[in-house]
């Protein structure tokens, strides 16, 4: 397998496990760089199995990925793939399905969700086609020894997704409240990365001066914003994740 991983520009250091022991080769196309991507699908084996790996929306700076531009050219060069909706799951699409439900795009072979974040407990999934799901329960050793959601959370996971399908009330008002903040923040001079999603990014740019405002904000102020530091993004673009939380 050829395992093309996306990785942004921006954050050159994040850390991406190595492929599975079967002798698989991993690279890294740069974020959102189509070009870039075909370049190393065409370099590719075109009888060799591949894999395209990425996420709809970006938590680092918001960006969201062309997922039917990347779908194309996994069916031009053979490819399948694989997104990662932890950040778009009841946020986006008419159901809350994610960014995938909102485009309208049905070709990917794997995507993986969170029943975190906008369901509100904890757990994970993936849906795919019913061979790939076979081969994960059988073959997948973080899947086989991982215990089982408990009933409670389990239940509180399928009522919250039976209430975001039926419901949008609850991504209208983020996406409003998240727009209304990028506003407010921008009108009093802070560096908000731009993006067009609910992700809300303050760029600080030295590693202790992000976390002493966090530290200060959660301690003078009882607002806790995450300081997302060196090695997750490099030393010197260090952003605070602002989140509105409906109270």
């Amino acid at each position: 397998f050829f395992f093309f991983f996306k990785i942004a520009t921006l954050w050159p250091f994040c850390v991406v496990p190595p492929p599975p022991k079967g002798g698989g080769e991993m690279q890294m196309w740069l974020h959102n760089d189509l070009q870039h991507l075909e370049e190393l699908l065409h370099k590719a084996d075109p009888a060799r199995p591949k894999l395209i790996l990425f996420e709809s929306v970006y938590s680092m700076d918001g960006t969201i990925a062309p997922v039917s531009a990347i779908c194309n050219l996994a069916e031009k060069y053979n490819a399948m793939t694989y997104v990662d909706e932890v950040h778009a799951v009841g946020m986006y699409g008419q159901r809350g399905g994610g960014v995938c439900e909102q485009v309208g795009e049905h070709r990917v072979d794997v995507v993986n969700g969170t029943l975190g974040k906008a369901v509100g407990v904890f757990g994970g999934y993936i849906a795919a086609s019913s061979t790939i799901i076979d081969a994960v329960r059988s073959y997948a050793a973080g899947f086989i020894f991982t215990t089982s959601l408990p009933p409670v959370v389990a239940a509180g996971a399928a009522a919250a997704i039976r209430h975001l399908k039926e419901s949008t009330a609850e991504r209208e008002t983020q996406h409003l409240r998240a727009a209304q903040l990028k506003h407010m923040l921008k009108q009093r001079g802070l560096p908000v990365l731009d993006n067009p999603s609910h992700i809300v990014p303050v760029h600080v740019g030295d590693p202790k001066l992000c976390k002493a405002a966090s530290d200060m904000l959660l301690h003078e102020h009882q607002a806790y914003i995450q300081p997302i530091n060196y090695p997750t993004v490099p030393k010197y673009v260090c952003v605070c994740g602002v989140s509105w939380i409906e109270g």
